[in-house]
């Protein structure tokens, strides 16, 4: 009974994997889109790590990569832009682990002055968040 049980479980991980070079890094992309001298401030946290502030002059790009945990994967990332960064929003820039690990996993961000856009990088982006 453990036999087709475990063949299975490789059987579903191997499909979840098909897309990607097996044991290739996830990555979180971040963009700064928004208007002339608007710097864009990132910090990304997760359970284990601070990544620490970045400061990103429009055009300019920060990304960090990593192996899903088998337990669980989360980055909570917060953006500020504007005058003393006064316009802020905060969201799970990328999760996953769990029972399904990914592997080359991208998750792209592009801050525009209207909000936060996201795409996988196969379609375009769409606004998930706005700026409080």
């Amino acid at each position: 009974m453990n036999r087709p049980s475990c063949f299975l479980l490789t059987i579903g991980l191997c499909i979840g994997l098909s897309n990607a070079k097996w044991n290739e890094k996830n990555s979180v992309h971040f963009k700064n889109s928004l208007g002339r001298n608007n710097i864009l401030k990132i910090n990304c946290i997760s359970n284990d790590d601070d990544l620490g502030f970045h400061y990103l002059r429009p055009g300019e790009t920060y990304e960090f990569s990593f192996h899903d945990s088998v337990i669980k994967t989360e980055f909570f990332c917060d953006l500020w832009q504007g005058p003393n960064f006064k316009f802020h929003a905060g969201f799970t820039g990328y999760e996953g682990g769990g029972l399904i690990v990914h592997y080359g996993k991208k998750n792209f961000w592009d801050a525009r002055e209207d909000g936060i856009y996201f795409t996988h990088g196969q379609k375009m982006p769409k606004l998930e968040y706005t700026w409080k």
